[in-house]
């Protein structure tokens, strides 16, 4: 009561104040990215693109992916804003000659003289990582957002190691070193490229992409040998040669059929768990990406896109990219650090002239 009370003719003693405590900062909220793209409105665009394409002889073909990724990007949005594509078709026209000329340089070269033949695939081998070290700047430079373009920093000597030389070491020891291989070129696209004066960095280790293909390698392993027990066990001629008859033969088929199918529905799977592996290991200076892809809604998607081009002799198609690059795209998010405007605002282009005069340097795609 004395610490409540002052007795009589004693100043008043103020009272303590009371402190509380600090109130944490908000964790930034979580940006998914989403898709807005229709199958009815891509159909419109896919139909004029292909018909387009038969009439012009394929000159068209570069105009028709300029219009297609346009529409990809603009329905592609992210904490409230979309990407914008601004590639030349002309640039794509380019590639497109070059990718055709060496196509045909090495048919023609085979079908006279096997040497020939050899040494046009080893020039196009020679300048194949240029090649894919141009378009990789196209494309980035041409893909913006917000109005800041995207850029790939990476060299020449850097895309000749990973696109030459590792795919050889690769070759010569019977493709063991395919997990490694895949590593380092993903960590060279993705550590090289960057988002105004942001730059991207790739964690993703060569152990994770040898438990990756190792988890892919046994699941379809296990669902072989799973096929070769049950359906193969029926196409065995236990009887001998005289006895394989039409049940047998039509086991056989069955069994060609459902490696067929097996072998085929491995795509999603590893489409799933590579997208996974890499996104989730992907940032953009300080803020993360996560990618939570699933196999089962992956292979669902893929078994009824087949069935529904099948059905309709085709005509399914852009409805079938649609489905597709809408859940790849809606599997993604970006984790922020901070605050999405203050990065974005960090990474406005600062008015000088050096950018625009990298649009000629830049102006090529190999459109692979």
């Amino acid at each position: 009561m004395s610490d409540t009370f002052n007795q009589p003719g004693q100043p008043e003693v103020p009272s303590s104040p009371s402190f509380s405590a600090p109130v944490p900062p908000a964790s930034p909220a979580v940006e998914a990215f989403s898709f807005s793209g229709r199958g009815s409105e891509y159909f419109r665009i896919w139909i004029v693109n292909l018909l387009l394409s038969v009439v012009t002889l394929g000159i068209y073909s570069a105009w028709a992916k300029v219009r297609r990724l346009r529409y990809f990007y603009d329905n592609t949005t992210v904490a409230g804003t979309s990407f914008e594509y601004h590639g030349n078709p002309m640039a794509i026209l380019k590639g497109r000659i070059v990718t055709v000329v060496l196509l045909f340089g090495y048919q023609f070269a085979i079908r006279f003289n096997p040497l020939l033949a050899l040494l046009v695939l080893i020039a196009a081998g020679a300048v194949l990582p240029w090649l894919i070290w141009r378009s990789l700047q196209f494309k980035l430079y041409n893909t913006s957002y917000r109005g800041i373009r995207f850029g790939f920093r990476g060299s020449a000597a850097g895309a000749y190691k990973v696109y030459l030389w590792l795919p050889l070491l690769t070759f010569f020891t019977l493709y063991l070193l395919t997990p490694f291989t895949h590593q380092r070129i993903k960590r060279f696209q993705h550590t090289e490229s960057r988002f105004g004066a942001s730059h991207f960095s790739f964690n993703g280790s060569v152990g994770a992409f040898y438990k990756t293909y190792l988890v892919g390698f046994g699941i379809y392993l296990a669902g072989f040998i799973a096929i070769l027990l049950t359906i193969g066990a029926s196409a065995y001629p236990f009887g001998g040669a005289e006895e394989f008859e039409r049940t047998h033969i039509f086991s056989f088929v069955l069994v060609i059929l459902a490696l067929y199918a097996w072998t085929f529905l491995m795509y999603p799977l590893f489409l799933t768990l590579m997208q996974n592996l890499i996104w989730n290991h992907t940032r953009l200076g300080e803020h993360g990406f996560r990618s939570e892809m699933r196999w089962g809604r992956m292979m669902f998607i893929a078994l009824t896109n087949i069935v529904g081009i099948i059905c309709t002799l085709g005509l399914y198609t852009p409805f079938a990219q649609i489905r597709a690059l809408r859940y790849r795209v809606e599997s993604m998010s970006l984790h922020p650090a901070g605050s999405l405007d203050e990065f974005i605002a960090d990474n406005e282009p600062s008015g000088s002239t050096v950018g625009e005069g990298m649009t000629d340097l830049l102006d090529f795609d190999l459109s692979l």
